[in-house]
């Protein structure tokens, strides 16, 4: 088990981002010039710009989630036939929200830097598989083939869970199933809607679950920006058309203003 447990080279790492941007390349030209419009997208879309080939996954929330490399894109989708292409401007108005992780059930994964392999549960826990029996009794006699290394720069994006000490309490088969889409594994949920007008925020003060992204959309024909009363966060200038969004992941009274004029709101945090 330790031998098959060796790091992959560098070399091979950089293969497999050139095949994923090859696999995107294949995409015929006629998809390029049918771009839509974010307004068009719906949650779950996997969307590209003009001209870089990186996919990213369209959540529920509102913003993009990256693919780091074409392993953990394929344990989610077979091919590239239903990516939506948006103008390279379009796309830089959603936001970043984070990284893709392995479909769970589908692959064992490892780290460059430590020679434990894990499997991949819901919403990317990690559970440390102890022994080759364990491997065996989960993946079967090809289990050594069913290791992907990860490189360190993303094992961030995983929790860790326990030790996985017998096979019986990780199912493959049920873990897979749970995951319906990249949606349901992240625990996604639509963000709520801040707009902002002449008359000022709309609504004025709302009450959400921690967890909650809050989405900042400027409807006036002016700048207005959503700052933090206490200067830790803010949505930057917006100008007409524009949005940002934050997640609001601790429970309190977050209250904020518009530094363009006498505008003044409440997030409360439950």
């Amino acid at each position: 088990m330790t031998k098959r447990f060796a790091l992959l080279s560098v070399s091979f790492v950089l293969a497999v981002a050139c095949l994923f941007a090859a696999g995107m390349s294949l995409t015929s030209s006629a998809q390029a010039q049918s771009l839509v419009k974010p307004a068009a997208l719906q949650p779950g879309d996997l969307i590209r710009g003009e001209s870089y080939s990186a996919v990213y996954f369209y959540g529920t929330d509102g913003f993009r989630y990256v693919f780091p490399n074409s392993k953990i894109y394929f344990t989610w989708y077979s091919n590239f036939d239903s990516v939506k292409w948006l103008s390279d401007a379009d796309l830089t108005t959603i936001q970043i929200g984070g990284n893709v992780t392995y479909k769970p059930g589908v692959k064992m994964i490892k780290i460059n830097s430590d020679s434990k392999v894990y499997v991949v549960g819901a919403g990317g826990t990690l559970r440390a598989i102890p022994s080759e029996a364990v491997a065996l009794a989960l993946y079967g006699a090809t289990w050594n083939k069913q290791i992907d290394d990860l490189p360190d720069g993303f094992f961030g994006n995983y929790k860790m869970g326990g030790s996985l000490e017998v096979a019986t309490s990780f199912s493959v088969t049920g873990e897979k199933a749970d995951a319906a889409s990249i949606n349901v594994d992240k625990q996604l949920k639509a963000a709520t809607t801040v707009t902002i007008s002449s008359s000022g925020y709309s609504p004025a003060s709302i009450t959400i679950p921690a967890g909650t992204a809050v989405r900042f959309v400027n409807n006036d024909s002016v700048k207005h920006s959503a700052s933090g009363d206490d200067t830790t966060w803010g949505t930057g200038t917006l100008n007409y058309g524009g949005n940002f969004a934050r997640y609001f992941k601790t429970a309190g009274t977050y209250a904020y203003h518009d530094a363009y004029g006498n505008f003044t709101g409440t997030i409360i945090v439950q």
